[in-house]
């Protein structure tokens, strides 16, 4: 019995001492999988991204002998030859192995690394690059030639290839070796880049008539005496003749020309051959043969295909031509396709635009009157305004026309009512033709009509437009009584346009009539439906304070906070009250400051009332003391970061979003959040310092045992 009390204490105080060195594990009570599920490569990831655990460079190595050097050797060989070993496909592997070979001047280690990369991929192309770069770079020209040659072979269709290898012959003075790469190179019929290069070297060395047995072939090859087209472009044609006019072989140049133009034949005719075979012939001053070249063309290529070659026709009789023959030649050929387009299409407005246009500019009075009354015959078929905005313009620059170029103002009166009388007045007019004639009349100073068409549109068809532009002309012509007759039949019309209210009151007040602008102000605020409110509101308030009528002033503002509790209003009355110019000023701006926030505080928008706190704390910043300081610091909110659930249209879960919201000490419906928020924090040091105290368990044992 007293051995087993003995075992069973001995139990009990190892069991103790088990207690004490192991922590304390939280239990979880929620042991559902998380909605958001954390994978082991993602945590490496992050690790990685963050640069967590940050590794030392490795240290600076200082070779002193032959030994160290050679085992130095060995260890990097054998480290490139396992990366080698683990993937041979890793070309960079290879690269960065010869390439060190390089550096220790091993050149024939660097041979054989790059002659077993290329037994692995042969068709890559930047290996044969670096071989090739590493033989000239250590001047092995044969070496060089060799892997040029096995290139090109290889792979024909790599144009960089060709391109290095001739420009090393090149550098290397062997022109011959040279072009016979370039011979090789053509025979495979590349680019059209290639076959300019190869032009090129020749003309370096004044080969000219080799220049010219390049350009035959890249014009035209010949293969087992069959004709093979292989760049049949114009521009290839016409940058052969540029290079015998060039060199002043003008005979040549007028030969390839005449050999494109018998090429292509009339099936395939191009305007630019044509425009730069003319312009050859003008630069040699054969001007009859620039003018059959032109009308030959002319002739056989479409009109929608030759307006280029047109307007260069155009230029030339201008330089060298009778002046009054070709501009006529012109404007019956365009007339012609004016006419085209509208027989095609007669409600093609812009067609008769460009018709007039041309019309106008060089023919009689009478001709043009007669066009425009073709054009102006095409009534929009139906009645919708959006058909008719282009066609209305047809009799506006008809009647501009009979007013400034024909100088007829009866035909120009009968233009405009003709006009009136066509429009649909009944479901929509056009207030710019109403105003152009009534401008018209009082150009013609006949003032009574301008009014009588005026009248008429506002009686038929009234539109804001129309009254504006009545409006501004009785003002020029001061007539102000007719003026507020007006403002009062278009408040009739549209009460709720807030700028002719504003207008009719600006009106008054620079007439002097300061309680009428005041009835007319609060005859506006009192409409029942306002398009601007707030601009009518803020109109009316000035007002009230450039005639410094403070009282007053107050008063709207309170009538308008009757209606709206926006935060800008009560901003706007505290700037008010601190402007105003009184001994009280800033104790009303405080009051002011202090009426908002109470009035804020069943606001839903919180940032309105954090904007309101914002300009009260500019305010004491400026004008107040330490006290009024520390008081609206103790009113500003704390902002915190919350998250909230989203939703999709269909209804399922579209995740968290993190906001952020604000908490204002002084509400007292907030006060179990700031407990919450302060309880918060205090579980979160605890929990960190339990986390402290399980990272060092033999720390709380030393700590019990003292």
């Amino acid at each position: 019995r007293g051995g087993a009390r003995a075992h069973s204490d001995g139990k009990m105080a190892s069991t103790a001492a088990g207690k004490q060195r192991i922590p304390k594990v939280a239990k979880v009570k929620n042991k559902a999988p998380a909605e958001v599920q954390i994978t082991a490569e993602q945590l490496l990831r992050e690790a990685k991204e963050r640069e967590l655990e940050l590794l030392p460079p490795p240290p600076q190595q200082k070779i002193t002998d032959v030994e160290e050097l050679n085992d130095y050797k060995l260890r990097k060989r054998k480290t490139f030859e396992d990366n080698i070993r683990k993937n041979r496909t890793v070309i960079s592997n290879w690269i960065k192995y010869a390439q060190w070979e390089e550096s220790l001047k091993e050149i024939q280690r660097a041979r054989s690394i790059y002659e077993r990369a290329l037994d692995v991929d042969y068709r890559n192309i930047t290996l044969w690059l670096k071989y090739a770069e590493m033989e000239m770079k250590n001047r092995q020209v044969n070496h060089a030639r060799n892997i040029w040659d096995r290139a090109i072979t290889t792979l024909p269709r790599v144009n960089q290839f060709w391109y290095k290898y001739t420009y090393m012959e090149e550098m290397l003075g062997n022109v011959a070796g040279s072009r016979q790469v370039f011979e090789r190179w053509m025979e495979w019929q590349p680019e059209e880049q290639a076959w300019h290069s190869y032009i090129n070297f020749e003309l370096r060395y004044k080969e000219v008539d080799r220049a010219r047995s390049i350009y035959e072939r890249y014009i035209l090859f010949r293969a087992l005496a069959v004709l093979v087209l292989v760049h049949p472009d114009v521009k290839n044609w016409i940058k052969y003749a540029r290079f015998e006019e060039k060199h002043s072989y003008f005979a040549h140049a007028r030969k390839v020309y005449e050999r494109a133009v018998e090429f292509f034949g009339e099936e395939h005719m191009d305007e630019h051959l044509f425009v730069a075979f003319a312009k050859f012939e003008e630069n040699q001053k054969e001007f009859e043969r620039v003018r059959v070249i032109y009308k030959y063309a002319l002739d056989r290529i479409p009109k929608q295909d030759a307006q280029n070659l047109f307007k260069n026709y155009t230029i030339f009789e201008k330089k060298f031509g009778d002046r009054r023959g070709i501009e006529d030649i012109i404007v019956s050929k365009r007339r012609f396709q004016y006419e085209e387009e509208v027989k095609a299409n007669p409600h093609n407005y812009d067609a008769w635009f460009d018709y007039l246009r041309l019309v106008e500019s060089d023919t009689d009075a009478e001709t043009v009157r007669e066009v425009y009354e073709r054009a102006i015959a095409n009534v929009p078929p139906i009645q919708e305004k959006r058909h008719w905005k282009r066609y209305i313009y047809l009799w506006i620059n008809y009647a501009l026309y009979e007013e400034l170029e024909a100088k007829a103002s009866k035909r120009t009166r009968q233009v405009y009512q003709a006009c009136l009388e066509l429009l649909p007045h009944k479901k929509f007019t056009f207030a710019k033709m109403w105003l152009l004639y009534a401008q018209f009349e009082i150009r013609q100073k006949n003032l009574p009509l301008a009014r009588r068409a005026l009248g008429t549109s506002i009686g038929k068809c009234p539109k804001n437009k129309l009254f504006k532009g009545y409006i501004e002309l009785e003002l020029q012509l001061r007539e102000f009584d007719r003026c507020r007759k007006l403002y009062e039949k278009f408040l009739e019309f549209a009460p709720e346009n807030c700028t002719s209210w504003i207008k009719f009151a600006e009106l008054e007040t620079i007439l002097g009539d300061i309680d009428r602008a005041r009835a007319i102000y609060e005859l506006a605020i009192s409409q029942p439906r306002l398009d601007m409110p707030e601009v009518l509101w803020k109109s009316y308030i000035d007002f009230e304070i450039e005639q410094e009528e403070y009282e007053k002033t107050r008063s709207l503002y309170q009538r308008l906070l009757q209606r709206t509790q926006h935060v800008k209003v009560w901003i706007s009355l505290a700037q008010f009250e601190l402007s105003a110019g009184q001994e009280d000023r800033l104790l009303r701006c405080r009051q002011v400051y202090e009426e908002a926030n109470k009035a804020m505080r069943s606001c839903e928008e919180k940032e309105e009332r954090v904007m309101l706190l914002e300009s009260w704390r500019s305010f004491e910043d400026e004008f107040g003391t330490n006290a009024t300081k520390e008081r609206i610091d103790r009113l500003m909110p704390e902002k915190i970061k919350k998250r909230r659930k989203l939703q999709a249209e269909d209804g399922s879960d579209a995740g968290w979003e993190e906001y952020y919201d604000y908490i204002f000490p002084e509400d007292t419906a907030n006060q179990p959040n700031l407990k919450l928020l302060a309880m918060a924090k205090l579980w979160k040091k605890q929990q960190q310092e339990s986390e402290a105290t399980a990272m060092d368990p033999d720390k709380d044992i030393d700590e019990s045992q003292t």
